[in-house]
């Protein structure tokens, strides 16, 4: 499990980006990828990552 932030999410469009604390590389993140936990700015954390359409995704996202 990596850990990050929520750098910034758009609950209207459903996606957003996290920061990973270690690498401070941004992943995107899909509402999908969220499990239903709702997300906002500054959030802290945990997160796996899958290679998606357009890159790496962060999934399975909660909040620690």
């Amino acid at each position: 499990m990596k850990t990050g932030i929520i750098k910034f999410f758009n609950e209207d469009k459903g996606y957003g980006f996290v920061t990973d604390d270690q690498t401070k590389e941004d992943f995107f993140v899909h509402v999908t990828g969220l499990n239903g936990v709702t997300v906002k700015q500054n959030d802290r954390v945990e997160f796996e990552t899958q290679e998606g359409r357009k890159g790496i995704n962060a999934v399975n996202v909660r909040k620690i």
